[in-house]
């Protein structure tokens, strides 16, 4: 028995008494807290950096390493591991598929009614449509469609599936979809005024959209109203790129949308047509 006890040199003496700081992986959805009093849920990795985005939608950037709190508890965040392949899936919520040969393209389209509407389609849609050989194309406004229709003659192979805004009983649109409605035309839409409505408010930091008064062009009206600029088209484009980019995956799109997509996408991808 040693009565004067181990020795105090053996092992990693340096390391006595220090608390250990734990190593977290910033996983997408992580809540972390800097000591400044900022909070933000992960968002993404990009160059040893990890994005936070705060409750406003606002995202700030940060080093990776120490410097973070969880659960008031102070961490050093990490990059994620590589994890084993396993079932991916795309931003409309549907099983990725294998990678595969560009598709040709069906004779069935889906139309909306302009071109933010396509944008939006296609990020949120973009995996499954071209896995289906499913083109999106834009009409410049619904009253186009007829003059659209008769060039295009639908047929049982060539199915056209129709988008449009402000779908609601008695507006210039229904009456539309109500004279070019057949076996081969399905219209359907949504009851916002614009596709912008479509993405939930939240994601821009927003409670609800704002209400614009009649007789003002709504885009202009809403971007002044949340403080945008709104002078000229340039803006308003600008507008649009900065709600676009809010979105990410289905969950950010009011379901009164996402369903109408999912029945077109159904509707021009039917067995047998």
């Amino acid at each position: 028995m040693d009565r004067y006890g181990s020795d105090v040199l053996a092992g990693d003496w340096r390391a006595r008494g220090r608390k250990v700081i734990p190593q977290i992986e910033a996983r997408k959805d992580l809540v972390v807290e800097l000591p400044d009093g900022f909070v933000g849920a992960v968002v993404g990795i990009e160059k040893g950096n990890v994005g936070l985005e705060e409750r406003h939608g606002r995202v700030r950037w940060f080093p990776l390493g120490g410097g973070f709190l969880v659960d008031g508890e102070p961490v050093v965040l990490t990059a994620p591991q590589k994890a084993a392949p396993g079932r991916a899936y795309t931003a409309s919520g549907s099983r990725a598929a294998a990678p595969q040969r560009a598709r040709v393209a069906r004779a069935s389209r889906i139309l909306v009614e302009g071109r933010h509407d396509a944008e939006l389609v296609e990020k949120v849609w973009g995996s499954d449509l071209r896995a289906e050989g499913v083109v999106v194309e834009y009409l410049e406004g619904v009253d186009h469609l007829p003059e659209v229709l008769a060039e295009r003659r639908p047929g049982p192979d060539a199915r056209l599936g129709v988008l449009v805004d402000h779908l609601v009983p008695g507006s210039k649109e229904s009456r539309i979809a109500e004279k070019v409605s057949g076996p081969h035309v399905l219209v359907v839409g949504h009851p916002y005024i614009d596709v912008w409505q479509a993405v939930r408010p939240e994601r821009l930091g927003i409670r609800a959209w704002p209400e614009v008064p009649r007789g003002v062009e709504w885009k202009h009206g809403v971007c002044e109203a949340l403080g945008w600029p709104h002078d000229d088209q340039a803006d308003i484009a600008a507008a649009w790129q900065r709600i676009l980019g809010s979105v990410r995956t289905y969950t950010d799109l009011e379901p009164a949308l996402l369903a109408r997509v999912e029945q077109l996408i159904d509707f021009v991808t039917a067995p047998g047509h």
